[in-house]
C-alpha cells in the first residue's frame, strides 16, 4: 500500500502502483542577494527534487527547503540536469518564486450549489475563470474558502500533521440537511463531526455563510452562527470568526434555481438579525465574532459600522471591512491636501454602483482643492445583470458601455480589482489595452488610497 509521505514524494519509493509524480517546480522569479541566486537559479529552472523528495505543492517546499543540508536536483530549460548540495541555516529560505502555487494539480469542487458563481458565468471565456477550487492548500496559502467536502482520509492526515491552520471553510448551513440540500452533497452534512475534529487537534478556520434568501437565512442563519460560536471560546478557538455575505445572483444562472437576490429590505432583516447577535457573541466570547459584510449595509442604505466594529478585520477580504479600511486609507491620505493645484486638473473615478454614495465625501474633500475636479462614475453591471455591484465585479463591457459619452476629464482612474492579478484583462475577457484604444482618455490604475490621491494631485504614485 502505497503511504505519502508528510512533506512531499520519495523518488525512491516509487515503484508498482505509486502514483503520478507532480510536475516540477518552475522559477519563476529569483530575489536578488538570496541563495538562489548565489546557486545560479534563473527563471525556467525546474526544481525536481529536494532531498530525494518531489514537492506536490508551495507547501511541500518550504517544509523540504527548511532543512539546513539539502540536496537539490535541477532541470536547465534546455534539459540539462544537475545536482546541487548546500548548507544553510535552518528554515532559511532559498529565494525563489515559482510559476504554479500546486505542482500536482488544483482539486476542484463536487458541490452543485446553485449560488456558485462559478457556474453564474458565460460560456466562450478564459479557461480559468470556470476552474471550481476547492483545495484546502489554497485556503491555507491565500484565503480561498473550502467546503471540505472534498478532503480525503489523506488530505485530513496532511492538515493535521504540517499544521494547515487556519483554514477558510465555506458553511452557509449547520444543520446537516439543509447544507446537504444547499450544496447538493450528502457529505456535506458532517460539517459539525469535522468541525470538532479541528477543535480536537488545536487547528482553526474562519468561515463564511452565503445567505439566500428563503433558504438558509431567518432562524437558519442564527442556528448557523449560533453553532460556530460555540466552537469560538476557550484559549485555542476552533472558528476563529464568521462572515455573513448576500447571495450574488447573475443573469447567467441557471433557469429555476429558486434563488431570489437580496434586495434594501431583506438587507435591513438580515441587519436587525445579526447586530443582536453580535452583542451576544461580545459577552460571551470577548469578540464580535459574526460579521456582515460591507455590502449588507451597502444594499439596505445604511452607514457602514466605524471601523473599531471590525475588530482586527479578520475576514476583510472576504468584504468585511474592506470598504471601511479603504474609507480610513483615504482619510489619512487626504489629511495634508494643499489649497490649490499650479496647474487645473479634470479627472474621473469610476467605480461600482453599490459603493459610489460612500466615497462621494471623499470626493467633495479632493474637490474642495482649488483646481481639481474629480468626476465619480459608479456604474452598474449590464454584463452581469446587476445594477447594484462591487467595483471588482465591473467588466471592460461595462465601463464601455457605462462611460459612453460621460465627460472623462483628462484621464480616468480605474482600481486595478478590476483586473486579473499578473495580467491585465477583465472578468470578460476584454483586455485594459483594448479598453484604452476605445475611450478617449488615457487611464491609470488604482493600487489604493494613495494611488488616488497621487494621480489627483499630480505628483507620483508610491503604489507598485
Amino acid at each position: 500500500m502505497w503511504n505519502e509521505p508528510s512533506a512531499g514524494i520519495a523518488l525512491a519509493a516509487l515503484e508498482g502502483d505509486a502514483p503520478r509524480l507532480p510536475s516540477p517546480a518552475v522559477v519563476a522569479s529569483v530575489e536578488p542577494g538570496s541563495i538562489g541566486e548565489e546557486l545560479g537559479f534563473q527563471p525556467g529552472d525546474r526544481l525536481l527534487s529536494i532531498n530525494g523528495r518531489r514537492p506536490r505543492d508551495l507547501i511541500d517546499l518550504q517544509v523540504l527547503v527548511g532543512e539546513e543540508e539539502l540536496v537539490l536536483e535541477v532541470e536547465d530549460p534546455d534539459g540539462t540536469r544537475h545536482t546541487v548540495e548546500l548548507e544553510k541555516d535552518l528554515d532559511e529560505g532559498l529565494g525563489l518564486g515559482f510559476t504554479e502555487a500546486l505542482f500536482d494539480g488544483l482539486k476542484q469542487c463536487n458541490n452543485a450549489c446553485p449560488f456558485c458563481f462559478i457556474d453564474q458565468q458565460p460560456p466562450g471565456r478564459r479557461s480559468s475563470l470556470y476552474l471550481k477550487d476547492d483545495d484546502f492548500r489554497l485556503s491555507f496559502l491565500y484565503g480561498s474558502y473550502l467546503t471540505l467536502t472534498n478532503l480525503t482520509a489523506a488530505d485530513w492526515q496532511r492538515i493535521e500533521e504540517q499544521r494547515l491552520s487556519p483554514l477558510y471553510v465555506s458553511v452557509h448551513a449547520t444543520e446537516p440537511e439543509l447544507r446537504r440540500r444547499l450544496l447538493v452533497n450528502p457529505r456535506a452534512g458532517q460539517l459539525l463531526e469535522q468541525l470538532a475534529w479541528f477543535a480536537q487537534r488545536n487547528l482553526q478556520i474562519h468561515a463564511q455563510v452565503v445567505v439566500c434568501p428563503g433558504v438558509n437565512d431567518g432562524e437558519a442563519l442564527t442556528r448557523t452562527l449560533e453553532d460556530l460560536a460555540g466552537f469560538a471560546g476557550g484559549d485555542w478557538p476552533a472558528v476563529l470568526s464568521a462572515a455573513v455575505v448576500p447571495v450574488g445572483l447573475t443573469r447567467f444562472r441557471p433557469a429555476g434555481d429558486a434563488l431570489v437576490p437580496v434586495d434594501r429590505d431583506r438587507a435591513r432583516r438580515v441587519i436587525a438579525q445579526v447586530e443582536p447577535l453580535q452583542q451576544q457573541f461580545q459577552r460571551r466570547l470577548d469578540s464580535r465574532f459574526a460579521w456582515l459584510s460591507d455590502e449588507w449595509y451597502l444594499i439596505a442604505g445604511r452607514p457602514l459600522p466605524p471601523r473599531d466594529a471590525y475588530e482586527d478585520l479578520p475576514q476583510q477580504e472576504n468584504g468585511v471591512g474592506s470598504i471601511r479600511a479603504f474609507l480610513e486609507a483615504l482619510d489619512q491620505a487626504t489629511q495634508d491636501l494643499p489649497h490649490a493645484l499650479p496647474q487645473p486638473r479634470r479627472l474621473s473615478w469610476v467605480v461600482g454602483r453599490l459603493v459610489a454614495e460612500a466615497l462621494q465625501p471623499v470626493v467633495a474633500r479632493l474637490n474642495a482643492v482649488e483646481g481639481l475636479e474629480l468626476l465619480l462614475y459608479g456604474l452598474p453591471s449590464p454584463y452581469w445583470g446587476q445594477d447594484q455591484v462591487v467595483t471588482g465585479l465591473l467588466t471592460g463591457s461595462d465601463l464601455l458601455s457605462g462611460l459612453a459619452e460621460r465627460d472623462l476629464g483628462e484621464a480616468l482612474l480605474l482600481p486595478a480589482v478590476m483586473l486579473r492579478q499578473g495580467e491585465p484583462v477583465f472578468l470578460d475577457d476584454l483586455s485594459l489595452a483594448e479598453l484604452e484604444r476605445q475611450l478617449p482618455v488615457p487611464v491609470r490604475l488604482l493600487h489604493g488610497a494613495d494611488d488616488l490621491v497621487a494621480s489627483c494631485l499630480g505628483v507620483p504614485c508610491q503604489s507598485p
